[in-house]
């Protein structure tokens, strides 16, 4: 990954071109975090005493309650893993965001678990996967899920990835071809969202986020219990009911745990953001796609984007669903996904 540099005024764009719908996401994202910045340096001892509260009241993430817990050893760190059920692999990549892990699989993962053999990582820095001091990009997850797949996988699973690791595993099926059967993307980016590296401006944002008293505070503001509720209702769900203190639980739990905050300054900054624009009609597997019909962003009719140069791929539309289908519908989601896999053994 490289860091390109920007121009000096901001936000800036051509005169002549109006800014995209990914220009317009990363310039709000910008300002929460700036904010968060100038809240965290409004005093000195103040944000320091902040943090340990926070750090202190965040309890310790406990044991997933499905599955079989288990653990990769990786060269960067430990990769816990759920593994369910007997049959054909498949591999389950959660999506990216405040506090996501492989539980947003859990419902889903059990049904699969029927018929299939499941695998579900915590990718690393997230969940309850190690957190090492190192930078995050989508190399290093590319590398991850490659390493994962031949390791601990193994016999060509069918890869069913959520948001980013859906450009991951699509670059790897290109790299790759002999190393999965199928993909399955679930409101993928990384076409018109997330698809374009960080620039100069990201590089300076992501570095103020890694700076260990006034970075801690912008993250901790970002991922507040009020800022979660509002994530999860108007950027994840369709139906803000079903955004319950359960899940905003979790997902603070998960966001505060010792070392999760260099993952997620990656992800604000853009630092795991893959383009697979020009490379999407190499692929040469099965593709089928989920999505949500109220999905924020990307919304539904980025389909098309996909289906444009994915020659013969499927296209399922979930109703009153944002872009985490699999959760917010797991049972209907995962009868659409069983009659594509049904259609691989034909």
């Amino acid at each position: 990954m490289t860091v390109t540099d920007g121009s000096p005024s901001w936000p800036w764009y051509p005169v002549d071109m109006a800014p995209s719908r990914d220009q317009e996401l990363r310039q709000k994202r910008r300002k929460r975090l700036v904010r968060g910045l100038l809240m965290g340096g409004a005093a000195i001892g103040v944000p320091a005493l902040f943090n340990a509260l926070v750090s202190k009241r965040a309890k310790q993430l406990t044991a997933p309650a499905w599955g079989e817990g288990e653990t990769f050893r990786w060269k960067q760190g430990d990769v816990c893993f759920q593994r369910l059920g007997t049959g054909r692999p498949l591999l389950l990549l959660h999506s990216l965001g405040p506090g996501h892990s492989s539980t947003e699989w859990r419902r889903a993962g059990e049904l699969l678990a029927e018929h299939y053999e499941v695998f579900a990582p915590d990718l690393l820095g997230w969940g309850q996967s190690d957190k090492p001091t190192l930078t995050y990009d989508s190399e290093l997850y590319i590398d991850l899920i490659g390493d994962f797949t031949k390791r601990v996988v193994g016999d060509r699973p069918i890869a069913v990835a959520a948001g980013l690791p859906a450009a991951y595993v699509t670059q790897l099926a290109i790299d790759q071809p002999e190393l999965f059967r199928a993909l399955a993307l679930v409101v993928p980016v990384g076409i018109e969202l997330q698809s374009d590296e960080p620039d100069f401006k990201d590089a300076i944002v992501h570095w103020l986020l890694r700076l260990p008293v006034l970075g801690t505070s912008a993250l901790n503001v970002y991922t507040s219990r009020t800022a979660i509720i509002n994530y999860l209702r108007r950027e994840v769900y369709a139906v803000p009911a079903r955004v319950d203190d359960t899940l905003v639980d979790r997902h603070y739990r998960n966001s505060h745990q010792p070392g999760a905050h260099g993952a997620l300054a990656a992800y604000l900054s853009g630092y795991l953001n893959h383009s697979v624009r020009e490379i999407l009609d190499s692929v040469d597997i099965p593709v089928w796609l989920g999505w949500g019909r109220q999905a924020a962003a990307p919304e539904v009719e980025s389909a098309d984007l996909w289906l444009r140069q994915l020659d013969g791929a499927e296209l399922e539309i979930l109703e009153h669903c944002g872009i985490l289908p699999h959760t917010e519908a797991p049972d209907e989601f995962v009868k659409r996904l069983r009659h594509f896999l049904s259609s691989l053994d034909n």
